[in-house]
């Protein structure tokens, strides 16, 4: 009976077990209630293994890489493992072995048992293994070695370790045609890790690998797959293929640490050799000039001629009369960007084609501006609390609008999405600005003509009998007191933010591009100071370690050639990253409290600039209107001229409020925190923005441990001459109460207190 048992556990059948593991009935009565337990149990693991070995013979058939290396390892463990375990019993009962064989003639079932009993749970968890690899029909080389780690997250050591080597052998699998994609830019045939376009499929990467690490394996195998695609002139080096073939043979997916440092290495040394072989100087900086351009309104006649054909678009659509016509939509932007492109510079520009406008709301209908006034804010309560990000992409056309730009190969290498989504926020920010500085422009212009056809039959007054003559004076000048505020505010904060921000930044950031040091604080008309000299020299010298590395790309390096340093393709993302982080801080979008203040200023400016329009160009009403007097009281001023000077007054006291909020806020900025760093720069610019701080900027360059940030001083100078520029005439510092009309200074009142000194 022990050689009947022996061959079962082999993996033979025997009429012990007729049907799974139970004892046949007529050989039951034969048995004590203990042998028949332990035969049942040497019966059920033999039943297992046999269930195991017939899955692993089912499963290895079908064509998956990754499901045979599995069922290939798993017969070598059980090899190993249990196959000898029986041929050693085997040979130990042959032997008369005193472990196994009870005074040398019998075998105890039960000393059986306990020889077999350390593989009960191995075959348990096996079972239940190869049953959940057949209940699926394809199975991708993801899921499978996420199931294989969970599985080997337990206490029991022999399956731990079991399930610790079938992951790993799958891990190399796959580890194979990472190489391939990595190194050769090719992809399988049969289950390929990713598409045509090498993006990767669902299901292609574990989840123990990190989304950088994604991220950089689809930038290294396009950039690998499509610089061999194209017959380049140089391909990529044969050394630097092995030394990555070696990299990623030391490390499998489940190490995450080390597989994401093996990977970062991988991406940084592909991007140097193609910055230094593909991505030309001249390619980069005709990017850089155009998205300053277009993006940052550089190119200020296209800006305003851009502006000036939506407010067209709208007004055609608005005074439509069919239906369909009244709609606007992508197409119809993109007829505007071409129409603005005409008579401008950017007419010939080729890099105007990269341009759209995206809704993502969808096609709209065109709305007149409201002119309900906003609901009164209670300000102190409201920036004592964390503000949410504001966005200025809804002001241009009424609508959420957001201007693109199609980056192809090779600028994708250096541009990612995030960057483009930093470029769109500006371009929000600063056309919001630009097209509110027109209105009220227009506004100015309107009351000036207004003004001057007046005087034609008034003279030197306002016109109007005597009754009403002073009310129309007041109403005529607290109009213009508002036109001149809003007119004052938009001009500083834009020729702030596009001269002392816009344009510093990006002259400094050519500098950097061309391998010139910065130009210094003096060199520039409003004393905005440069890179500091010692980030700028991190740069370099970051850059100069980097070329080291591979000496012979670094002479034939495009950069060489053309006169400057060379400049690795790390230090060109740095440069740039700097860059945009530095144009969000100083155009104060960094700080969500001023920016819901400046939105709520542009609110107001739009609703006095309509409200002017809606009056027909002026705020008094014509000489002849009907209501401008009332016929029955004689000294009492007309109704019309009564409610417009309410309208006009209620947005000069809001513009009033907003205006201190404004500069309190701006000057909290600057003393009561101190300009700190965000965690990481590679970051998307609108997640950083989203968490800043109320209560100060964050300017995002990186210091040393224990130093003070190089970056905090010329940020800080861009928010102090922001606050001089504002406060010039002791405005803000020295507030002067402000007097209404009809509201007499008394003749008792101190002179101090008249002033506001008091």
């Amino acid at each position: 009976m022990i050689a009947e048992v022996l061959l079962v556990l082999a993996g033979h059948s025997s009429s012990l077990f007729p049907t799974d593991h139970t004892v046949h009935p007529a050989f039951a009565p034969l048995l004590h209630p203990g042998e028949e337990q332990c035969l049942e149990s040497l019966g059920q693991i033999a039943l297992r293994y046999r269930k195991v070995k017939h899955a692993c013979t089912i499963l290895a058939r079908p064509s998956s890489r990754y499901v045979s290396a599995l069922c290939a390892t798993l017969n070598q463990i059980l090899k190993e493992g249990y196959e000898v375990l029986v041929v050693e019993t085997e040979a130990k009962v042959l032997q008369r072995d005193s472990s196994l064989v009870a005074s040398g003639s019998f075998v105890p079932l039960s000393s059986l048992r306990a020889v077999f009993a350390e593989w009960d749970a191995p075959l348990a968890s096996l079972e239940t293994l190869v049953d959940e690899l057949q209940a699926q029909e394809h199975w991708p080389p993801g899921p499978l070695i996420d199931l294989l780690l969970t599985r080997s997250h337990t206490g029991i050591c022999r399956v731990s370790t079991m399930y610790a080597r079938l992951s790993e052998a799958v891990q190399r699998v796959w580890i194979a045609q990472l190489q391939a994609l990595l190194i050769h830019g090719t992809l399988s045939s049969n289950q390929p890790l990713a598409d045509k376009n090498y993006v990767l499929l669902e299901g292609a990467v574990p989840s123990c690998v990190s989304s950088h690490s994604r991220d950089s394996i689809t930038y290294v195998g396009r950039a690998i797959g499509t610089v061999k695609a194209a017959e380049w002139e140089k391909q990529f080096p044969p050394e630097l293929a092995r030394e990555h073939t070696k990299l990623l043979n030391s490390v499998l997916p489940h190490d995450q640490y080390a597989f994401d440092r093996v990977i970062a290495d991988i991406r940084t040394a592909v991007s140097e050799w193609l910055w230094l072989n593909v991505l030309t100087h001249q390619d980069v900086d005709d990017a850089v000039e155009s998205l300053a351009n277009y993006f940052l309104l550089r190119n200020g006649e296209f800006a305003l001629s851009l502006i000036r054909e939506i407010e067209r678009l709208k007004l055609s659509r608005l005074t439509a009369r069919s239906v369909p016509s009244t709609m606007i939509r992508e197409q119809d932007l993109h007829l505007a960007l071409l129409r603005a492109s005409l008579g401008t510079t950017a007419q010939q520009d080729p890099s105007l084609a990269h341009l759209h406008f995206r809704m993502p709301a969808g096609p709209i209908r065109p709305l007149l501006p409201s002119l309900a006034g906003a609901q009164t804010k209670d300000l102190s309560s409201s920036l004592s609390q964390p503000a949410e990000p504001t966005s200025f992409d809804d002001l241009l056309l009424g609508t959420p609008l957001v201007l693109t730009y199609s980056v192809t190969w090779p600028l994708d290498l250096f541009l990612h999405a995030s960057d483009l989504q930093t470029y769109a926020v500006l371009f929000s920010y600063l056309s919001a600005l630009r097209k509110t500085h027109t209105r009220v422009h227009a506004c100015w212009t309107s009351l000036s003509n207004a003004q001057r056809a007046r005087r034609r039959w008034t003279g030197l007054g306002e016109g109007g009998t005597a009754e009403d003559l002073e009310a129309r004076k007041e109403l005529l000048r607290c109009g213009w007191g508002v036109v001149r505020e809003m007119n004052w505010f938009l001009d500083t904060l834009l020729g702030y933010v596009m001269t002392d921000v816009v344009d510093v930044e990006f002259r400094r950031m050519k500098a950097l591009l061309l391998g010139r040091p910065p130009a210094g604080a003096g060199r520039h008309m409003a004393g905005t100071g440069s890179i500091s000299e010692s980030a700028s020299t991190a740069l370099f010298g970051a850059a100069k370690s980097a070329s080291a590395l591979h000496p012979a790309q670094s002479t034939s390096s495009n950069l060489a050639a053309s006169g400057a340093p060379p400049l690795d393709f790390t230090t060109l993302r740095n440069i740039h990253t700097m860059y945009l982080e530095r144009l969000l801080t100083g155009s104060l979008l960094a700080n969500p409290a001023l920016t819901n203040i400046i939105r709520m200023i542009l609110e107001v400016c739009e609703r006095f600039a309509a409200q002017v329009e809606r009056w027909g160009g002026d705020v008094l009403p014509a000489l002849l209107f009907e209501g401008s007097l009332s016929a029955a009281e004689g000294q009492k001023v007309g109704e019309m001229v009564a409610e417009r000077y309410g309208i006009v007054d209620e947005i000069d006291e809001t513009l009033q409020t907003l205006l201190s909020a404004f500069y309190e806020q701006l000057s909290l900025s600057t003393t009561l925190q101190p300009f700190s760093a965000a965690a990481d720069g590679t970051k998307s610019m609108l997640h950083n923005t989203s968490v800043a701080n109320t209560t100060g900027f964050h300017t995002f360059v990186r210091a040393k441990r224990g130093k003070r940030l190089e970056g905090d001083e010329d940020v800080r100078r861009h928010v102090e001459r922001l606050l001089l520029r504002l406060d010039f005439n002791g405005e803000f510092s020295h507030p002067r109460k402000r007097r209404r009309a009809g509201q007499g200074a008394p003749e008792s009142e101190d002179i101090l207190k008249q002033g506001g000194l008091a």
